[in-house]
């Protein structure tokens, strides 16, 4: 295993490498210029081009790069085009916020999802199956930004039962049960969409093993049908069930920037739509290198929780 995780990491730092190289083309070829958005439109040429100089955006693309790449390998992603700010310090301010509602979607869509799959694929072709085959594709078709206006028009502009949006209330910035609260909402969109698509696919996996000539011995054998299940239909189905999981955190992480700015949740999703409205190249490309690595890491983890789901794979060679 120890080999295996090593080449994977080499792999994936020449593909991280990659990554940055059409991050960067795509980001500084992009129409129009972050120097124009702050200075006044009747400002002399010459000072604008003394502060493109200053930022260097004169210098060609590829010593741009070079130079960004060289400062990133010293552990410095720049500053902010707006802000002046260290673009690490503004981004790690914002990374935990996300990846707290993240996983909380996520923990919350699938303490929904598994239970329903399972029981869908038990109790296949009732009504019960067909009630929440259509809430799961309800939940996949209904926008996220319309139901996130629906829950906060119903539940907290109607009924006060939770704020609007914000992370925190003022006043409350330590208070932990003021922040479960803010999280409600947002999550409660966001995982009610991670079950709705996760319901289909565990139901289709568990279906697939209950096929099999070892879950009829099982049951031949006398075993208790919590056995049966827990121990080897849902052992034996957690492969495809671990591969969709992982390919839904990027998502989440991507699909929060709505989120976020509907809620006004102060993560890298709004930090994205920010930078992007203000042309802040030095943090739009440090949010990429953060989502590139999350990307990477999460796949390089899902090669190894298919070796303790399945002791049948090996990765020695």
């Amino acid at each position: 295993m120890a080999p295996y995780i090593v080449r994977r990491l080499l792999i994936s730092l020449l593909v991280l490498l990659g990554i940055t190289i059409l991050n960067f083309m795509i980001i500084n070829l992009a129409p129009g210029n972050p120097v124009e958005l702050f200075i006044d439109p009747d400002t002399p040429r010459e000072l604008i081009q003394a502060r493109k100089e200053l930022l260097g955006l004169n210098a060609p693309l590829f010593t741009q790069y070079i130079k960004w790449l060289g400062a990133l390998l010293q552990g410095n992603l720049g500053y902010s085009f707006s802000s002046h700010a260290p673009v690490l310090h503004i981004i790690g301010e914002r990374l935990g916020p996300t990846l707290l509602l993240a996983a909380a979607s996520l923990l919350f869509g699938l303490l929904i999802a598994i239970p329903i799959g399972i029981l869908s694929a038990l109790k296949q072709n009732t009504k019960f199956d067909y009630l929440m085959t259509g809430f799961s594709f309800i939940s996949v078709s209904v926008p996220q930004f319309f139901l996130s206006l629906t829950l906060i028009y119903v539940i907290a502009v109607k009924l006060h039962l939770l704020p609007t949006g914000g992370m925190v209330t003022l006043g409350y910035e330590g208070d932990l049960r003021d922040r479960l609260i803010h999280l409600v909402l947002p999550v409660l969109v966001l995982g009610s969409v991670v079950a709705g698509k996760k319901v289909r696919y565990i139901r289709s996996s568990v279906l697939e093993v209950l096929k099999q000539d070892y879950m009829r011995t099982a049951h031949a054998k006398g075993l208790h049908p919590f056995v049966v299940i827990n121990k080897h239909a849902l052992r034996n189905a957690l492969v495809p069930i671990i591969t969709v999981i992982a390919a839904e955190i990027p998502i989440l992480l991507g699909g929060s920037i709505v989120i976020e700015q509907i809620f006004q949740w102060p993560g890298i999703g709004r930090l994205t739509f920010l930078s992007i409205l203000s042309r802040d190249y030095p943090i739009l490309m440090g949010l990429n290198l953060v989502a590139a690595i999350i990307v990477l890491l999460t796949n390089l983890l899902t090669d190894i929780l298919y070796s303790l789901a399945d002791p049948r794979i090996k990765y020695d060679r």
